[in-house]
């Protein structure tokens, strides 16, 4: 008889524990909230928590992303700058070049400007030298091909021996110095 008080003792000990956690849950004033409601609000916090924590690691990973593409930017303007910061310097000195090729071309047959001219060559000969260093190379030859984004066609002849659309004889030379064309070269051109 003992277990079986015992045991009914127990049941009413734990009727009383619901009883008494009802009445709480009844008696908890309208401004208060369960803990079912707290801890659903506590989790709501954290979800709008995470949420902001995402949202600002991708903001971060955007700036970091557009900060990498801006420096490679100044990266290739730089290089490029580098590239042609000589082209102004280069471009005047073509007329230069062009005198130089024309004192060449017309100079006399004496012995003493034959001499001149060795040392007229010489020159243009050291300053084309220097300027292929940095980049400069001559644009257009005889026999070469009429190409319109690398020459300045001036004229046309005819030319035996030469297929139509070739270079028969070059008036100013032209340069280019890396892939960006200075100037044209001046041609005529076969028929």
């Amino acid at each position: 008889m003992s277990q079986e008080f015992e045991h009914k003792e127990s049941m009413n000990e734990e009727a009383e524990l619901e009883a008494r956690e009802d009445v709480r849950e009844e008696e908890a004033p309208a401004g208060e909230k369960t803990e079912e409601e707290q801890l659903e609000e506590c989790r709501a916090k954290l979800c709008a928590a995470c949420n902001v924590a995402a949202e600002a690691n991708a903001v971060k990973l955007r700036a970091l992303a557009e900060m990498d593409n801006f420096k490679k930017r100044l990266q290739r303007e730089k290089e490029e700058q580098a590239r042609y910061a000589a082209e102004k310097v280069l471009a005047d000195l073509l007329p230069t070049l062009d005198n130089l090729d024309l004192a060449l071309q017309y100079g006399g047959q004496s012995e003493e400007s034959r001499n001149m001219m060795v040392g007229v060559e010489m020159t243009r000969t050291m300053l084309l030298d220097v300027l292929k260093k940095h980049g400069l190379v001559p644009v257009g030859q005889v026999g070469q091909a009429f190409d319109p984004n690398d020459h300045e066609a001036v004229g046309q002849e005819e030319a035996e021996g030469m297929e139509p659309g070739l270079i028969v004889r070059i008036m100013q030379k032209g340069y280019r110095l890396n892939e960006h064309l200075l100037r044209p070269a001046r041609v005529i051109v076969s028929r």
